[in-house]
C-alpha cells in the first residue's frame, strides 16, 4: 500500500481489515460489511476508477480520512464481471460468525478469490468461450504448459521444443491468465496476453508437483497419465495445481484426470495462420464473419466450446475423421439432427454446472436445470438407439457416445424430491428445498408461514376485546411484532399492553401473548433457514458421488451436439464428405470460401484446386481484388475442416494427409516489437521455410511486397523456388511478380493459374473464375480507380506506366507482359457470354447461375 498506516488508530473492525489485506497486497478485498463489500485505501481508489462508483470516506487514519468506496453484495457479480475483463483479481472476505459475546468485530476470512482463469460462476463467464488458465515452465529452449478450465474441470498438459511451438500453442489456447517462473525472461513472447502472474521459482519444483499431483489423483505416480516423459509439463502443473487450490479455499473434486496433448496428432497450425485464416476472431479483432460464427450451431455452450477445439485442433488420424464423418452422415440422412439438436437445446450448460457442484458453489437454479437435463436423457437415448447405424454396429462413434450418455434415475428423483420449481437464483433466503423432503424443515416453515393468518386472528381478537377499532398488528426487522394504537387513542390500552416504541402519531406495544409468539416464529423463520442450508450443502455432497458419470455424461453431449450442428450445416450448406486418401494431393471440384459465400447476395463462384505430387506449386497471378487471396484461404479452411471430421464447401474432395497448414498473407507491422511491416513479412517466411514438410499446405501471398522492386523479387523467386524443390510443400503462391511465371518451365513441380478480369470501357469486370497460364493484365490502375484514386493521378500514372514499359534499360520485365497477339475487336462482355449459351442443354442451376452472371454485368453498354 501507497499510504502509512497507523494500527493502533483504528477501530477493531479497522485492525482486523487491515490484518487479512496484508495477506492479499496484490488483489482488490472486497470486505463484507452488513448489506455491502466494502473496499479501503488504495483498493478504495482503484475500484472507483475500474468501476464508476462513488469514492467516499470513512474515519480517519494519522490525521487523514480513510478513502472508501463500495458495492452491494446482492448484484457483487456484475462488479466482478467487470474487474475480471480488466485482468484483475478480487479476494471475497467473508462473515463467517457473529461477534463473540458482542465484544470485538464479527470474524471474517477470505473464503474465494476470484481471478481471470479461475472463474466458475455463470455471470463472470462468455458462454462460448473456454476459460483456460495456464502455467508455463522452461528450461533453454524447451517449454512445458499445464492448463485447466476451471469451470468444467478439464486439465492437460504438454511439452514443446522451442519458442515457435510455444507461440502456436499458446494461439491455440487462448489462456485468460498465465502462471510463470519469476526467472523468466522471454516476456515478448507473451506481449498478447493481460494477466501475467509471476511465480516463485520453488513452485515449478518436480519433487513438489509429483507430490501435488499424485495427492490430488490419489494415484501412488504419474505413471498411469502417460507423461513420465514430460518434466517440464509436470512442474507447470504442479504450479497450476497449487494456485487452483488457494484461490479456490476448497478441495477441487470437480478436475478431470490428467491428460496430455501431443502436437504430433494434430494438424499444426501457427498463431498467424490461426489470425490470418479467421477461424474464431476476425482480422479487426470481433467475432463476425469468422469460419466459427458460420459453423457454430450447435444447441448447447459447452457443445459451442468443443466445436471451437475441434476447430483449433484438425486431426492427423485419419480414423478419427472418418468416424465423425461416418456420424454426421448418419445423422444426415435419418435427419435425426433435426429432433437431437431439439433436446439438446434443454440440455444446457451442465459442463460448467457439474464444475460448480464440485466446487460446492452450485446454485438452487443450477440444480433445477441439471434436473431437468436429467428429464432428457432417455429421450437422447431413445433417438440414438433408433438410428440404423446403432443397431447394426457396436463400434461405431455414435455407439460409443450412448454408451457414455449415462440415465440418472435415482440422482433425478432426488433432485425431484429435494429442490422446489422455479427456485431462487440464492439459497440465503431460502425456499429452495421442496416440501415433504424433511418433516423438521416442513414444521418450521409450517408456522412460519402460518404467521400470516394468526396476525389477523390477533388483530380481530384484539379490536374486539379493547374497542379500539384503528388497532394494528404489525411487524419489522428492527423491533419485531407490535401493537400499533394512534395517539388519540393511546388512554383506551388495556392494563396488559406492554409499551414498545414511540412514533410521532403513534403508540406501540407487545403483549405477553404476542412475545410468546414471536419467540417461536422468528426462531422457526432462523431455524428454518439454518436448517435449509445445512440440507442444500447435504444434497450437493451426494452429487459428489455422481460427479465422473456426469462428466463422461456431459462429455459425450457435448460431442454428439457438434456432430448434430455439423450435420445441420452440411444440410444448409450444401457441404459434402471429403474423401481421404493415403496418397498425397488436394483435389477440389467446385471450392467455395464458406464465410464470403455467406455474406454476399450474389452467387460465389466456384473453383477447383488440384495439387498433387506432379504439380506442388501453383503461381497465382491476377489483378487485386480479384480473388487470389480468396482462392487460397478458401482451400486451407477447406483442407482444416476436412481434417476437423467435417462436410466441406465444394462438389468433391479428395485429401491426403497433412501435417500443418501455413499463411502468409498480407502483413502489419509490430511497433511494440520494433518491427517493420517489411520484418514481420520476412519473419512469417522464415518460420514457414524452416517448418514446412512434403505434407504441408503453405499459402504465400504477395512474399517481397514491402522492399525494393529487385529485392522484393529475388526473395519471392528464392522462396518459390526453395519450396518447391527443397522442401515440396504443397503450395499456393500469389504474386504480382510475373517474373514468376517463368518458374514453371524451369522447375518440375510448378504450375501457373490466373483469377480472370475483363476490360470493358476502361472499367474492369472481375470474374473470379481461376484459369491455367498466367495473368496477361495486372489491371492496378482499374483497382486504384475503383478505390476512388482522383481521375488526373489515374491519368499521370497511366502516362507513367507507359514510359516505363518503353524504357529498354529496364532490367525488370514489364509487369504482365506476353507475346503480342493479334488486336481483337472489342466484344460486349454481355454478348460475349450470351453467344457461348446453349439453351437446350442447360440445367435449371446453370440457367440460374448464367442470370445472376448477366445480373453481375448490368450497367455494360450491350
Amino acid at each position: 500500500m501507497k499510504h502509512t498506516i497507523d494500527l493502533s488508530q483504528h477501530t477493531p473492525m479497522m485492525r482486523q481489515y487491515l490484518s487479512i489485506k496484508a495477506n492479499y497486497a496484490d488483489k482488490l478485498l472486497f470486505y463484507r460489511m452488513g448489506d455491502f463489500y466494502e473496499l479501503f485505501y488504495d483498493d478504495a481508489i482503484k475500484a472507483a476508477e475500474l468501476l464508476n462508483i462513488t469514492l467516499t470516506k470513512r474515519g480517519q487514519s494519522n490525521g487523514q480520512a480513510i478513502p472508501m468506496a463500495g458495492v452491494p453484495f446482492h448484484s457483487v457479480e456484475s462488479y466482478l464481471a467487470k474487474l475480471v475483463k480488466q485482468g484483475e483479481s478480487v479476494a471475497i472476505c467473508e462473515q463467517v460468525s457473529d461477534p463473540i459475546s458482542g465484544k470485538g468485530p464479527m470474524e471474517r476470512r477470505v473464503t474465494r478469490i476470484i481471478t481471470p482463469g479461475t472463474l466458475s460462476d455463470e455471470a463472470l463467464l462468455e458462454a462460448r468461450q473456454t476459460n483456460f488458465l495456464l502455467a508455463l515452465s522452461h528450461k533453454a529452449d524447451q517449454f512445458g504448459l499445464a492448463y485447466l478450465d476451471m469451470s468444467s474441470g478439464q486439465f492437460h498438459i504438454l511439452q514443446v521444443n522451442n519458442q515457435e511451438a510455444l507461440v502456436s500453442e499458446l494461439a491455440r489456447l487462448s489462456p485468460i491468465e498465465l502462471l510463470i517462473d519469476e526467472a523468466f525472461q522471454l516476456d515478448i513472447l507473451l506481449s498478447p496476453y493481460k494477466t501475467i502472474r509471476r511465480r516463485p521459482s520453488w513452485e515449478f519444483d518436480l519433487t513438489a508437483a509429483t507430490h501435488c499431483l499424485t495427492q490430488q489423483f490419489q494415484t501412488r505416480d504419474l505413471s498411469g497419465f502417460d507423461c513420465q516423459d514430460l518434466p517440464l509439463a509436470i512442474q507447470a502443473a504442479g504450479c497450476l495445481l497449487s494456485y487452483a487450490k488457494a484461490t479456490q479455499q476448497t478441495n477441487l473434486f470437480h478436475l478431470q484426470p490428467l491428460r496430455v496433448y501431443r502436437r504430433e496428432e494434430s494438424v499444426i497450425l501457427d498463431a498467424t495462420t490461426r489470425r490470418n485464416l479467421e477461424l474464431t476472431t476476425n482480422l479487426q479483432g470481433g467475432k463476425s464473419n469468422t469460419l466459427m460464427s458460420i459453423m457454430d450451431k450447435t444447441a448447447t455452450p459447452m457443445g459451442g466450446r468443443l466445436l471451437h477445439r475441434w476447430v483449433h485442433s484438425p486431426l492427423l488420424n485419419f480414423g478419427l475423421i472418418q468416424a465423425r464423418q461416418t456420424a454426421i452422415q448418419c445423422l444426415l440422412n435419418t435427419q435425426a439432427y433435426l429432433g437431437l439438436h431439439n433436446v439438446l437445446q434443454g440440455i444446457g450448460d451442465i459442463e460448467r454446472i457439474i464444475a460448480r457442484v464440485g466446487l460446492k458453489s452450485a446454485r438452487p437454479r443450477d440444480l433445477e436445470q441439471l434436473r431437468s437435463a436429467l428429464a432428457s436423457l432417455p429421450d437422447i437415448h431413445n433417438k440414438l438407439g433408433c438410428l440404423p447405424v446403432i443397431k447394426n454396429t457396436s463400434d461405431d462413434l455414435l455407439v460409443s457416445l450412448r454408451n457414455n450418455i449415462k440415465i440418472f434415475p435415482s440422482l433425478f428423483s432426488l433432485l425431484q424430491r429435494a429442490i422446489v420449481e422455479n427456485p431462487p437464483v440464492m439459497i440465503r433466503e431460502g425456499g429452495v428445498i421442496a416440501k415433504n423432503y424433511h418433516s423438521e424443515l416442513d414444521e418450521l416453515q409450517t408456522l412460519s408461514e402460518n404467521t400470516g393468518q394468526y396476525l389477523v386472528d390477533l388483530e380481530k381478537r384484539e379490536r374486539e376485546q379493547s374497542g379500539i377499532s384503528t388497532l394494528k398488528v404489525g411487524f419489522n426487522r428492527v423491533h419485531g411484532y407490535y401493537i400499533e394504537i394512534s395517539r388519540g387513542q393511546a388512554k383506551q390500552v388495556p392494563n396488559h399492553y406492554i409499551r414498545r416504541q414511540t412514533l410521532t402519531n403513534a403508540e406501540r406495544f407487545i403483549t405477553p401473548e404476542l412475545k410468546e409468539f414471536e419467540d417461536k416464529a422468528l426462531s422457526a423463520r432462523s431455524k428454518a433457514l439454518s436448517l435449509e442450508k445445512r440440507l442444500y450443502e447435504e444434497l450437493l455432497d451426494k452429487l459428489l458421488v455422481y460427479l465422473t458419470d456426469l462428466q463422461q455424461t456431459a462429455n459425450a453431449l457435448a460431442q454428439l451436439d457438434v456432430l448434430t450442428c455439423l450435420a445441420e450445416r452440411a444440410a444448409t450448406l450444401k457441404l459434402v464428405c471429403p474423401h481421404l486418401s493415403a496418397d498425397s494431393g488436394i483435389h477440389i471440384k467446385g471450392g467455395r470460401h464458406l464465410v464470403i459465400e455467406q455474406a454476399i447476395d450474389v452467387p460465389f463462384v466456384a473453383n477447383d484446386n488440384e495439387l498433387t505430387a506432379q504439380k506442388r506449386l501453383l503461381i497465382i497471378t491476377g489483378p487485386n481484388m480479384g480473388g487470389k487471396s480468396t482462392y487460397m484461404r478458401q482451400t486451407a479452411l477447406i483442407c482444416l475442416l476436412a481434417m476437423t471430421g467435417s462436410f466441406v464447401p465444394a462438389d468433391s474432395v479428395l485429401i491426403g494427409p497433412l501435417d500443418r497448414i501455413f499463411t502468409r498473407i498480407g502483413a502489419a507491422d509490430d511497433l511494440a516489437g520494433g518491427r517493420s511491416t517489411f520484418m514481420v513479412e520476412m519473419t512469417e517466411t522464415a518460420s514457414i521455410l524452416h517448418n514446412a514438410t512434403e505434407q504441408s499446405l503453405v499459402i504465400m501471398d504477395e512474399i517481397g511486397r514491402g522492399t525494393s522492386t529487385f529485392d522484393g523479387l529475388a526473395l519471392a523467386f528464392a522462396c518459390a523456388e526453395y519450396l518447391a524443390k527443397e522442401i515440396k510443400s504443397y503450395t499456393l503462391f500469389a504474386t504480382h511478380y510475373f517474373e514468376l511465371t517463368e518458374l514453371a518451365e524451369k522447375i518440375a513441380g510448378i504450375a501457373n493459374c490466373h483469377l480472370t478480369a475483363m476490360e470493358y470501357q476502361d472499367k474492369i469486370v472481375f470474374l473470379y473464375t481461376v484459369n491455367e497460364g498466367p495473368a496477361n493484365k495486372s489491371y492496378g490502375l482499374h483497382v486504384a480507380q475503383l478505390a476512388g484514386v482522383p481521375n488526373p493521378v489515374i491519368k499521370r500514372a497511366k502516362e507513367k506506366l507507359l514510359s516505363l514499359e518503353k524504357q529498354a534499360h529496364l532490367l525488370q520485365k514489364p509487369l504482365f507482359s506476353v507475346p503480342p497477339v493479334p488486336e481483337k475487336i472489342m466484344v460486349s462482355p454481355v454478348l460475349e457470354l450470351l453467344e457461348h449459351i446453349e439453351p437446350d442443354h442447360l440445367a435449371p442451376k446453370e440457367a440460374l447461375e448464367i442470370l445472376y452472371r448477366l445480373k453481375s454485368l448490368q450497367g455494360i453498354n450491350v
